[in-house]
């Protein structure tokens, strides 16, 4: 069983550096050399060049991808794009942790199952990893959904990080000006170019901080830190000890019948949205505004999933 993981682990290796090269130049070829280097830097026991034929020959049984050789440059291509199997192929080059679990574990597939509500997997990650760790500048459209799909154009954007929030991706950048960190939806991204122009790192920031006072993705820079106060009932009381709200999470009361609960956040959209989702109980204590926010959002659900009375009283009648 290790033997196999460890041959599926370097078809990955090589499929993700020759895609990221032809991915972001079209016709680029990778050296034969930079390719074992590549491999032999991300695997226990270094391989030779035979064995790396042998794998490019089961990558083109296993994937369809077929990986041919020249001669002149000493150096490998892939011929053909992943058609269908593209996206799945680069969600598989970004999850190394589930094969080095399943490495160290046998039978490891009998007894993990994978969630199934995901976002569709953007075929732009690849290239985008490329462009953050080798400090290339990017252009592209971006769909703003408030806004009915309007699409708008980003140009010489400066990509620092991958974040994900809420099985969502995204890319954290700087515009041309430097001045403001800012978060790009993957997948809302089109059109992607990776430039040959290289940009400098900003090497001050505290990523991790921008967010520590934040739910989710959104930080917005002028909302104040707030003390938000939550009840709910015992039952709410024990998923959200098992799972906490947010880092700050600190508990008020604990009697067997009312949860209390004390977080230090920004209170942005992101926020409202998570305890919407576990809002049975919910009732919000302080700060005020944020109870009538929640109040003007059930008050508006209210009003759409109205049900006429005829009905309503049809289905009394019923149930009775």
């Amino acid at each position: 069983m290790a033997r196999q993981i460890d041959g599926i682990r370097r078809m990955l290796l090589i499929i993700n550096k020759i895609y990221a090269t032809n991915g972001l130049y079209g016709n680029s070829c990778v050296s034969v050399h930079d390719l074992l280097s590549y491999i032999n830097d991300h695997v226990d026991a270094p391989i030779s060049e035979r064995t790396l034929q042998r794998d490019i020959n089961d990558i083109e049984m296993l994937f369809h991808i077929e990986i041919s050789f020249d001669r002149a440059t000493n150096s490998y291509r892939i011929n053909e794009r992943f058609s269908s199997r593209e996206d799945r192929l680069s969600e598989m080059l970004l999850n190394f942790e589930l094969l080095n679990a399943v490495d160290e574990s046998p039978n490891m597939r009998s007894y993990i199952l994978p969630e199934h509500h995901r976002a569709v997997f953007s075929k732009y990650m690849p290239q985008l990893i490329y462009a953050v760790r080798n400090q290339h500048t990017i252009s592209f459209q971006y769909v703003l959904y408030r806004h009915g799909g309007e699409l708008i154009t980003k140009e010489n954007i400066l990509p620092h990080y991958i974040k994900e929030s809420n099985q969502l991706w995204y890319v954290l950048a700087y515009d041309a000006n430097g001045y403001q960190l800012k978060a790009y939806g993957i997948d809302r991204i089109r059109n992607l170019v990776v430039h040959d122009t290289l940009f400098e790192r900003n090497v001050d920031i505290d990523v991790n901080g921008m967010y520590r006072d934040c739910y989710g993705i959104w930080n917005d820079e002028s909302l104040p830190v707030e003390e938000v106060i939550l009840q709910y009932d015992n039952r709410d009381g024990y998923f959200l000890k098992a799972m906490p709200l947010h880092h700050t999470q600190r508990v008020l009361v604990d009697d067997g019948k009312v949860f209390q609960i004390s977080v230090h956040v920004k209170i942005t959209n992101d926020f409202v949205m998570a305890l919407l989702s576990r809002s049975r109980s919910l009732e919000v204590i302080a700060p005020m505004h944020l109870r009538k926010r929640i109040m003007d959002v059930y008050r508006d659900a209210l009003v759409r999933n109205s049900v006429p009375n005829d009905i309503l009283n049809k289905n009394i009648e019923s149930n009775k």
